[in-house]
């Protein structure tokens, strides 16, 4: 197979497009002819050895990629409710490598069948892994109720553009985004089911007397302590990333407890191995949204070979949805 290999921590210059052995799945496991593999930002940190002293997380050299669709190669020992040639995509709790290639074996359990859902591969790879972890995160995590309010920050991000979707299925009242200022004017042309867009250095005045009853955090930094003011009282902040890079920022966290506010942390990737039961519930979301067009599926492909410009263009901020990789 080919591969695109991160040789050693640093710039995106550190891929090297490698010819490696075709990987064999073990008992429980499945490979795949990998059609598209998403790019994300944790693939982003983790090449810039932003985990590198994070146990369980690679070394180079490894092939990154936590999300890919195509059809199944062949079947591990054990495995059933699949067969060679299925439309198939993995889930973010496969591992933090292995995706960026044209085979990748994967443990069936987090690995959801795509037949009869009428969802294409690219858009497999970009949106259902997304919205899946959306949905797991407002039912399992923040237990969004229905009639509750939502607010989005980072509305367009790859990750945050699935929640807005995915809350309206589960019958969130109104969901708001935010932005940069710079991001504004395209973050209004979207189709995303927000009922507004604001800009995210001025929440507090942006949004007025609106309350919210969960907060998606993908940012941090200050746009986290900000939101604390416009949280209603049992309000559930949903820490889904850093985004924003500020690594050092804290919480006043005499706050939350003199406004009854929780901060949670999700990170799929620990989350579905130790829960592969919520894999096809939450699928099932995500597919329910994207039928309902709800959810953010605008991608751009690039080959394999492009693995370090589609780090590049992540990195200074020119994406304007998901991109993929095709081996």
């Amino acid at each position: 197979m080919h591969a695109a290999v991160v040789t050693r921590f640093g710039e995106p210059g550190v891929f090297e497009l490698t010819e490696l052995p075709d990987p064999v799945p073990g008992p429980g496991q499945i490979s795949i002819d990998v059609s598209h593999a998403a790019v994300g930002l944790i693939d982003v940190f983790i090449r810039q050895g932003l985990y590198k002293e994070r146990a369980g997380l690679p070394q180079p050299p490894y092939v990154p990629g936590l999300e890919v669709a195509g059809t199944i190669r062949a079947l591990g020992d054990g495995v059933e409710g699949f067969r060679v040639g299925e439309p198939v995509v993995t889930l973010s709790g496969t591992g933090a490598e292995g995706g960026y290639a044209s085979v990748e074996v994967v443990p069936a359990a987090l690995t959801a069948g795509l037949e009869g859902t009428g969802v294409d591969p690219a858009v497999a790879a970009a949106a259902v892994p997304n919205a899946a972890t959306a949905y797991l995160a407002l039912t399992g995590v923040a237990h969004l109720q229905p009639g509750e309010r939502v607010l989005v920050h980072g509305a367009l991000g790859g990750l945050a553009s699935a929640f807005p979707g995915v809350a309206r299925t589960l019958g969130a009242a109104g969901v708001v985004g935010t932005v940069r200022r710079s991001s504004l004017a395209a973050a209004q042309a979207s189709a995303l089911p927000y009922d507004e867009i604001v800009v995210g250095e001025d929440l507090v005045e942006a949004v007025g007397e609106q309350r919210f009853d969960v907060v998606v955090d993908p940012v941090g930094g200050r746009l986290r302590t900000d939101s604390l003011q416009v949280m209603a009282p049992m309000g559930r902040m949903l820490l889904v990333g850093n985004a924003g890079g500020d690594w050092e920022h804290t919480v006043p966290t005499n706050t939350l407890w003199g406004a009854n506010l929780a901060l949670l942390g999700f990170a799929v990737g620990f989350y579905l191995p130790a829960h592969p039961e919520l894999v096809r519930p939450a699928v099932q979301g995500a597919v329910d949204a994207i039928r309902q067009g709800l959810v953010d599926i605008r991608t751009e492909t690039l080959p394999l070979a492009e693995a370090a410009e589609a780090h590049r263009r992540l990195e200074n901020g020119s994406v304007g949805g998901r991109v993929l990789l095709a081996p």
